[in-house]
């Protein structure tokens, strides 16, 4: 017997009249065509045998194509196909893959030749156990360029173009669409491991499973065509789909002698726990995969990065009280420095001890919450570093001029913990459940929540790489004008050295981390760690140990302290010298 895909699928169909009986001849001709694959040992199997009988049931009741024929009628050999369990599960894998394909197709083929059979019925419903169906018949030219329609059948809908249906139209001024979705050719598929068997080997759909309805829309007389307008289609979810899988537009592709899903010609334009919209550029049968994304954490990436907060968090502690006891050093400056090395050390070490899940929902979501603040605070504060210090550069004639008059501190704190709590405010009303996944207590992925945080953030790194290079052209400016004077030369070159500095300490390195895609992904994922890791240990080198204040400030305290150190030892000396006396009482 000839294989079903030694023919073609969508059969070169042509309606000369409003009878459509060349459709069902052409439906018959694909029938007669069809044979499942013959096993090894020549016997037909139970799957065939019924199968076959099926198919002259339809056969028959297609008859010569003058007869109007039902939705209702139409589908119910169908019907009894796809809610026999038994049936599938004895087919092998060849032959649930062509009976498969052949449903599909000729359900596809028999709704719209039924739809164009009744131009007065303009919209057919039908629903059964196993399928649901809509049809709609468009007539006359489309009124208004822009008219979508759309289709619904169970809770999955296709929105499809005028243009796209009259397009395709088998007679003048008649164009007819259809839309099924059915109810257990998902499972069935599912069963027989298609999901995984008929899918490209070595990409992320290889491990892959279904997870919604199989779906299936057709215009015209079924020809696959290329769409003007792409055709849009909702898909809700047979689970709620997990924070670690992504979910792919996928359609039954037919190739040679078998069938399988494939993603090509289809955009994922939407995804949120329950449904997925996908746009595809031709119509055919679809279904919603879900493929695993979650990456195994890379270990060297782990030991980095908690040895680096290991390192940056006595170095931010050193830096705060340096901050708070040396008086001869306070401004503006170090008031910026202050706040920052405060958010920065809470949010390191908050980091570091309970980011993994607690066990708790609760608590792992304010632990996300209060992480949300903390690292957003770290960048207001190092967006107003950045201001500060261009404003600083801005007037070098004055060298120790701090533009207080333009930086007041009244400002400075309304702003640096007042527009973080106002950014978890509005994502805390707008997406309560964002915060904390199965994974990690940080913000989820889902509907793109995750941009509360990445959004003010790359917004800061943008703001303060422009002030990064408009403080090295006033430097330039500014040495290129220098006399021989060497000492004003050597503050200036530290000045400038402190700029480039400011380049990891305002937070420009946070970049790298959305520059991990490519080849280089891994080099800017270990650069990204390394360098963000490390930020405390950064701060505390240019604004501590690079300051010739501080560092005199700290040869003070360790003289004060050898001082100590010697006064208490000779005093300890003294007293150990002087005689002891005892007195007996008699």
């Amino acid at each position: 017997m000839k294989a079903l895909t030694s023919v073609p699928l969508f059969p070169l169909l042509q309606v000369p009249s409003i009878n459509s009986s060349v459709q069902f001849q052409a439906i018959k001709e694909t029938f007669r065509n069809f044979s499942l694959p013959v096993k090894q040992s020549g016997e037909s199997s139970s799957f065939s045998s019924f199968f076959n009988s099926t198919v002259d049931i339809l056969m028959s009741m297609f008859g010569d194509g003058s007869a109007t024929i039902s939705l209702e009628n139409a589908t119910l050999p169908f019907n009894s196909v796809l809610n026999s369990t038994s049936l599938w599960d004895g087919g092998d894998k060849g032959e649930v893959v062509s009976g498969v394909t052949l449903v599909l197709q000729t359900m596809e083929l028999s709704t719209l030749a039924i739809a164009l059979q009744s131009p007065e019925k303009t919209t057919q419903n039908m629903m059964t156990e196993s399928m649901a169906i809509q049809t709609r018949l468009i007539t006359g030219a489309c009124s208004h360029q822009s008219k979508d329609f759309t289709l619904t059948a169970h809770e999955e809908t296709m929105v499809v173009h005028c243009d796209t249906v009259t397009g395709a139209a088998t007679q003048a001024g008649l164009g007819a669409a259809a839309f099924i979705s059915y109810s257990t050719l998902d499972s069935i598929i599912s069963a027989r491991r298609l999901s995984k068997g008929n899918l490209p080997a070595g990409g992320k759909l290889e491990n892959g499973h279904l997870n919604s309805r199989v779906v299936s829309g057709a215009v015209g007389d079924g020809r696959p065509i290329n769409l003007s307008r792409p055709a849009n289609f909702t898909l809700r979810h047979r689970q709620v789909k997990k924070e670690e899988e992504e979910a792919l537009c996928v359609y039954w592709k037919v190739v040679a002698e078998s069938g399988s899903w494939s993603p090509d010609g289809c955009t994922t334009v939407h995804i949120n726990s329950t449904h997925t919209n996908c746009s595809c550029d031709h119509l055919s049968r679809f279904t919603i995969l879900m493929a695993p994304t979650t990456v195994t954490e890379s270990e060297p990436l782990t030991i980095i990065t908690y040895v680096g907060l290991t390192l940056s968090l006595p170095c931010l502690f050193l830096a705060i009280l340096t901050f708070l006891l040396c008086r001869s050093i306070r401004n503006v400056s170090t008031s910026l420095h202050l706040q920052l090395c405060l958010c920065l050390f809470l949010a390191d070490l908050l980091f570091l001890t309970v980011v993994t899940p607690i066990g708790s929902e609760v608590g792992c979501a304010v632990i996300a919450g209060l992480l949300h603040y903390l690292f957003l605070a770290c960048f207001s504060w190092m967006f107003l570093e950045g201001l500060h210090l261009f404003l600083t550069v801005r007037n070098l004639k004055v060298m120790n001029y701090t533009s207080a008059s333009r930086f007041k501190k009244r400002f400075m704190y309304p702003f640096g913990y007042g527009f973080p709590a106002l950014v978890v405010a509005i994502s805390a009303a707008v997406n309560p459940d964002g915060y904390g996944t199965s994974k990690q207590c940080w913000l989820s992925q889902v509907r793109g929540f995750h941009w509360s945080f990445l959004g003010p953030v790359c917004a800061i790194i943008l703001i303060n790489i422009t002030f990064f290079a408009l403080t090295l052209w006033i430097l330039r400016n500014k040495l290129s004008s220098l006399n021989a004077d060497v000492s004003t030369l050597k503050n200036h070159r530290l000045l400038t050295f402190k700029a480039i500095a400011q380049l990891f300490i305002l937070g420009c390195t946070w970049s790298l981390g959305l520059l991990q895609i490519g080849p280089a992904a891994t080099v800017m994922a270990y650069l990204f760690t390394i360098v963000n890791s490390l930020q405390g240990a950064f701060i505390f080198l240019v604004h501590c140990l690079l300051n010739r204040q501080v560092r005199e400030e700290y040869r003070r305290w360790i003289k004060g302290f050898r001082m100590f150190c010697t006064k208490s030892q000779s005093i300890d000396i003294s007293m150990s010298a002087v005689p002891t006396t005892s007195t007996k009482t008699e």
